[in-house]
């Protein structure tokens, strides 16, 4: 289980949002919602332990992220706004790397993945020439040979069609129904099981709460 207790987060001593919590548990699928510069990457910045919150504690399996971060960063794929895949590499070989580094004991098609996301023709074309939306293919392609317990995604139906939104979903269903969870932001419109789907929206502070 992922707990989040009495968030506060500040950037530039400006409070963008303040005694957050939630929890999401197996199975789950959490959609994180808002206006633009409310504190959305922020908050994702602070689950994948990038950063530190000013107040409040994120703990995994009831224990503080920060306590040992070597366990949680195993059972966590993060995919951010930016790509971060090796423009110089190919589709393929952006696959079989991450494979060979992450999770080389997990059965992997790499064919059958460029497939599913849409980049077949494309596997041997260096990553640097591909489009935007096709970049971003080639990073959430990852999803489909992590083992990872935890998902948590930032807008990664950025610059993706609506066939590949529709491929995502079903993906992240699959790994709820599994027993996995996720953790993501999305302006899209998602077509997410009730069993699966839960909401929580984040809303600029209220004055007086904007200035530490």
């Amino acid at each position: 289980m992922l707990q989040c207790k009495n968030l506060t987060c500040v950037r530039e001593e400006r409070i963008l949002f303040n005694n957050l919590s939630f929890t999401l548990s197996a199975g789950e699928i959490l959609h994180v919602e808002g206006p633009n510069g409310v504190g959305k990457t922020s908050l994702f910045r602070l689950l994948v332990g990038l950063s530190s919150p000013y107040a409040g504690e994120i703990n995994w399996q009831q224990q503080s992220i920060m306590s040992d971060r070597e366990s949680y960063y195993k059972t966590m794929l993060y995919i951010g706004h930016k790509s971060g895949i090796k423009p110089e590499l190919t589709a393929l070989e952006n696959l079989q790397f991450y494979h060979d580094l992450y999770n080389p004991k997990v059965e992997f098609d790499a064919w059958e993945v460029l497939m599913l996301v849409g980049l077949v023709g494309y596997e041997n074309v260096p990553t640097a020439q591909l489009s935007a939306g096709q970049q971003r293919r080639v990073a959430l392609a990852r999803m489909w040979f992590s083992d990872c317990k935890l998902w948590i995604l930032d807008e990664p139906f950025t610059a993706i069609d609506k066939k590949g939104v529709k491929v995502i979903e079903d993906l992240l269903i699959q790994h709820a129904k599994k027993g996995g969870m996720v953790v993501l932001t999305t302006h899209q419109d998602l077509s997410i099981p009730t069993e699966f789907y839960k909401k929580l929206i984040l809303h600029k502070p209220t004055t007086g709460e904007q200035y530490v």
